[in-house]
């Protein structure tokens, strides 16, 4: 027992209270924002929020055990016996999703294209997060010309349609023929430039209401440096939004990394599986009556984009306290037998000790028979009659 989780109060010399552990130190799982709004989420907002955990879960699973989910690699074009794969083929037990145009397998291409989407997430997200939050946290706190310049650059590429400037940006990187990494990293650097002054503008409004707060004042006040302010201070303080605004970009930039295939700038279907050229290849299909081509793949993209987006709206409602649902003033939390008292019960060694302990601190205070205040409480109708009686005889 640490000196942080125990307490000293008492009478000297008396160390019955060393072993009650009065701060219990709080689980690292329970810190997570997703985990605490969980705990604090009722009725349709907790619905909302775990029905967008399990289908991004879901969407995640399939990304990491895709090789072993998925029947056919994402280019394969022909079983282990060599005979190549039919065109078009409906729906049957050797491909239960049926095949393109060009031969691929439909339920390993969406399969494998959960991992393309999830990597492509990932990257984009991480970069725009560093690069934002550090160029909001620089303008914010140093302000000037800095800040000026910064704020003329986030301003002109947030007035750009996001999936213009990451075409733009697909054809700068790779020059329109993507391999694997380098066709994941072109979109996801793509992706990036689109939200990085999305978070530059949310870090920036955060530090520059923040930055001349007492406590950052004490802290230039006792040396600090401007980096520990800057991350211990400002870091620490102006990012309770990220969550939500992390969660509300995945969503879009799966549509924008969907749009790039769909156009033709994304990944090589040799490369890797990717949804948006999977619907490019079926446009054709569908005029025809091939439905399935189309339908799995975008299936795919409305779900995973759902369940993002039901996450973020939940963490958005729930940070904000006008939005955020409150339980009902009669609710009870537990069982009836948790939250009544049986007078027959004996009580526990931990409220023995600390009644006795009480008893020992504030012992009960003692009256005197004469006092004025007590005898007078004590009169009865009856006495203040009889004397009021007294007097007038």
């Amino acid at each position: 027992m640490t000196e942080s989780t125990a307490t000293k109060v008492g009478v000297p010399g008396d160390e019955r209270l060393n072993n009650l552990n009065v701060n219990k130190p709080t689980p690292w799982w329970e810190k997570i924002a997703i985990v605490r709004d969980l705990k604090i989420a009722v009725g349709w907002q907790k619905g909302m929020l775990v029905t967008g955990l399990v289908i991004t879960v879901f969407f995640i699973l399939l990304a990491l055990f895709a090789p072993l989910i998925a029947p056919y690699g994402y280019s394969q074009m022909k079983d282990a016996s060599g005979a190549s794969f039919p065109t078009q083929s409906a729906p049957s037990a050797e491909h239960i999703w049926g095949t393109t145009v060009g031969g691929y397998d439909v339920f390993s291409r969406t399969i494998w294209g959960a991992r393309t989407a999830i990597i492509a997430i990932v990257i984009a997200v991480v970069l725009s997060i560093f690069a934002g939050v550090l160029l909001g946290l620089v303008s914010g706190y140093f302000g000037g010309w800095v800040d000026r310049v910064l704020v003329v650059i986030a301003d002109a590429i947030y007035s750009f349609p996001s999936l213009l400037l990451a075409i733009l940006m697909a054809i700068m990187i790779s020059g329109g023929q993507s391999g694997l990494w380098s066709g994941i990293l072109a979109s996801g650097i793509s992706i990036t430039v689109v939200y990085i002054p999305q978070y530059f503008r949310t870090i920036r409004a955060e530090v520059v209401r923040i930055k001349n707060s007492a406590y950052v004042e004490s802290a230039k006040v006792v040396g600090a440096s401007t980096w520990r302010i800057m991350t211990k201070h400002l870091l620490k303080n102006s990012t309770r939004t990220l969550p939500v605004i992390l969660t509300l970009n995945s969503s879009e930039a799966i549509l924008t990394l969907a749009g790039l295939g769909f156009l033709g700038f994304g990944i090589e279907p040799t490369a890797a599986s990717e949804w948006g050229y999977d619907l490019n290849r079926s446009v054709a299909d569908v005029t025809a009556g091939i439905w399935w081509t189309a339908v799995f793949p975008g299936l795919a993209i409305v779900l995973i984009v759902l369940g993002i987006t039901l996450v973020g709206e939940s963490l958005n409602d729930l940070a904000d306290p006008r939005l955020r649902a409150r339980k009902s003033a009669g609710e009870v939390v537990g069982s009836i037998e948790d939250t009544s008292v049986d007078p027959n019960e004996k009580p526990s060694a931990r409220n023995e000790v600390i009644a006795e302990l009480d008893s020992t601190l504030n012992p009960p205070a003692t009256v005197t028979d004469h006092d004025p205040a007590i005898v007078a409480s004590e009169w009865t109708g009856e006495d203040r009659t009889a004397a009021n009686g007294e007097g007038k005889e």
